[in-house]
């Protein structure tokens, strides 16, 4: 696989799609994720009333996305516009940024009429809101207001800028829809040695340890590692883990139009996607009292960019793989699984009830092999911790962890030994204050997604 640097990250080559993983074999029911979208206001004509009550299309956004504007004071039945305006420069400590004027480039026909490519382009002024894909000083996009204009120099116009939230440009439009996050668009950060990165599309492939094959759109991370004994471990006490995850996001977005006031009437933000994985621990696994051990082995970053109408929506997305284990370091294991389903976790808002979460994951597994001997009790797990947000605010939390766990009551064959071995999934997660990027109330405090649990038996004897 090529490679580019960038920092000191390995980054798999760029291309366009987003997010997470989580799970767990049972769901919570989500509150009602949708709603009727409001009447658009009046306009002009009736082509234009149309138009207007169609949603907008969400979809992965081109290369050469187009920054959108809202202007105060508009009548039209749309918020934002497709602009040759440009974020030439922002600096996110003082907020201020420089606006400049590009040439206009073709686009692709969305919804939203754009202004002739006759008409000068708009000055900035106080009020204004830009929507911008990344760009300089701004690699998590930029979403804010214009609050004073400051000047002109050689690159643009120089503005003071303060967030802003996506109902002053979405205003009472509704849009929903997800798109797939590409493999070769994260950004790949090893943290162990042995961990090797798989992907594939349409005109490239690149195939991890011995020749496994990866589908088109799924990513895969392959690891080896010894885990480390604690010092209060036995001196017995010495295991290995070895296995991949392999995964398909894809990066769920609505907004409902205006509701009360300027408030959205439904709002959701969230992943999902399948999910497959292999691995194997044998040995004597131990942890410390107390927390049980954590070892990140990759961590994944990507920024893909939905187009939603003439917004270029930013998705800020992280991923961090780790390998975490507990146990008393007295029992001996040889065990290995293969698991796979799909998972769906996120936030959802409504007039009603406000911000709700939702989580839901279909997983089974089989047992490759299970081996126990000497009594005690050890639990790993293969994991996943992810965070989704908009324009750098991080708005969904989510720890995926599928396991392998088991326990014997004496050594095996003993007449009153009794040995056994489950698999199971762990998901935990909260969602964040900042999901009020939507132009819904802030949260005054996070709000956990819930843990949910499910546990099956692999194996066993008495």
């Amino acid at each position: 696989m090529h490679r580019r640097k960038r920092h000191t990250r390995a980054v798999l080559p760029a291309l366009a799609t987003a997010t997470l993983l989580l799970a767990v074999g049972c769901s919570a029911a989500p509150a009602t994720d949708h709603a009727d979208a409001k009447p658009s206001r009046s306009t002009d004509t009736s082509e234009t009333t149309a138009a207007a009550d169609r949603p907008l299309a969400v979809a992965a956004a081109p290369a050469d996305t187009a920054t959108a504007a809202a202007h105060p004071g508009s009548t039209s039945g749309r918020t934002a516009h497709r602009t040759t305006l440009a974020v030439h420069a922002y600096d996110a400590k003082t907020r201020r940024a420089v606006i400049s004027t590009k040439p206009k480039a073709s686009s692709p026909p969305e919804s939203t009429a754009s202004p002739s490519p006759s008409t000068p382009p708009r000055p900035t002024a106080v009020g204004d809101v830009i929507a911008s894909a990344p760009a300089p000083g701004a690699p998590n996009g930029l979403l804010a207001k214009v609050t004073k204009v400051l000047g002109e120099t050689d690159a643009g116009t120089e503005v003071q800028t303060e967030p802003a939230a996506l109902d002053s440009v979405l205003g009472d439009e509704t849009a929903k829809g997800s798109v797939p996050v590409a493999p070769a668009a994260f950004d790949v950060d090893k943290l162990l040695p042995d961990v090797d990165v798989s992907w594939s599309r349409t005109s490239d492939v690149h195939v991890g340890p011995e020749g496994a094959t990866v589908p088109l759109g799924s990513l895969r991370l392959d690891v080896r590692a010894e885990i480390p004994s604690p010092a209060d471990a036995p001196v017995s006490a010495k295991a290995s883990v070895s296995g991949y995850a392999q995964i398909a996001p894809q990066v769920d977005f609505k907004y409902g139009g205006e509701g009360t006031g300027i408030t959205p009437a439904s709002a959701y933000l969230g992943v999902s996607g399948d999910w497959t994985s292999g691995w194997a621990l044998k040995g004597r696994a131990a942890a410390s009292t107390g927390a049980p051990l954590r070892i990140p082995f990759a961590k994944l970053h990507a920024d893909p960019v939905l187009q939603v109408g003439p917004v270029p929506v930013v998705v800020n997305l992280d991923l961090t793989c780790y390998l975490q284990i507990s146990g008393d370091g007295k029992v001996t294991v040889d065990v290995a699984q293969d698991i796979k389903g799909d998972f769906k976790a996120g936030g959802t808002f409504g007039t009603a009830q406000g911000w709700t979460p939702v989580n839901s994951s279909d997983m089974s597994s089989t047992p490759v092999r299970t081996s126990l001997s000497t009594a005690g009790n050890v639990k790993a797990a293969l994991g996943a911790e992810a965070s989704v947000g908009l324009y750098g605010a991080v708005g969904v939390v989510a720890d995926l962890a599928p396991y392998v766990r088991g326990e014997a009551s004496a050594t095996y064959p003993a007449p009153t030994a009794t040995w056994a071995v489950y698999g199971g999934v762990d998901l935990t997660g909260t969602l964040r204050l900042q999901l009020s990027i939507f132009g819904t109330p802030v949260l005054r405090q996070d709000i956990p997604l819930g843990a949910l649990h499910h546990e099956w038996k692999l194996a066993g004897a008495s």
